[in-house]
């Protein structure tokens, strides 16, 4: 069968839980830019700056005693693969921000992560629903290939916008692009309506 085909199957066998232009894997390629930093969890930091009253930093020990949560959810990576029925297990970003006070003007966050990259996202993607930063995939612990110890997942955007081994937010006045943003991959990366680039 080939690859138009094989969408057509899976758009039959998913219906619009599969967006446009996208073939389901039971498989979870491993995409990134560069090499897989080298993390020690001792001295492993996240940090919160940019528009906020406090930066604030936390450590592996801080992040594991915020409460945890099982999340299920469905990704969509841009080259065309989406991998249904994940689950995950970390900490919502609206636990990791309880403490955190923003200044009225941020709008848009820049994702951080170990390693240089960085993505973008409006504020109202990054606290909606589900959004989390996981340490685990179906009841195993990250590999480093997929952002071990720590993750974000925004499952109802491309999973570029899910920078793995993350570091830190920080807060904007407005939306700058990211990494592959620059590159002319989309401000904002919906799945539904094929926002992949620019």
């Amino acid at each position: 069968m080939n690859l138009f085909g094989r969408r057509n199957a899976d758009r039959e066998r998913y219906g619009d839980r599969l967006p446009p232009g996208q073939k389901a894997t039971d498989g979870w390629p491993v995409l990134h830019y560069g090499s897989v930093p080298k993390i020690n969890l001792e001295t492993w930091s996240f940090e919160i700056s940019g528009l906020v009253e406090e930066p604030k930093t936390l450590s592996w020990s801080d992040i594991m005693a915020l409460p945890q949560v099982n999340t299920h959810n469905d990704i969509h990576c841009v080259t065309a693969w989406s991998k249904f029925d994940n689950d995950w297990t970390g900490v919502l970003v609206a636990d990791v921000l309880k403490d955190v006070k923003l200044k009225p003007e941020a709008k848009a966050v820049m994702v951080h992560s170990y390693g240089g990259y960085t993505t973008n996202l409006p504020l109202e993607d990054l606290m909606a629903e589900g959004v989390l930063f996981a340490h685990s995939h179906n009841g195993q612990p990250l590999t480093r290939d997929h952002g071990w110890p720590l993750r974000l997942v925004v499952p109802h955007l491309y999973f570029w916008k899910s920078a793995k081994w993350v570091r830190g937010l920080v807060f904007l006045g407005e939306d700058q692009p990211g990494f592959w943003e620059m590159y002319g991959y989309h401000m904002r990366g919906d799945p539904f309506a094929e926002e992949r680039y620019g």
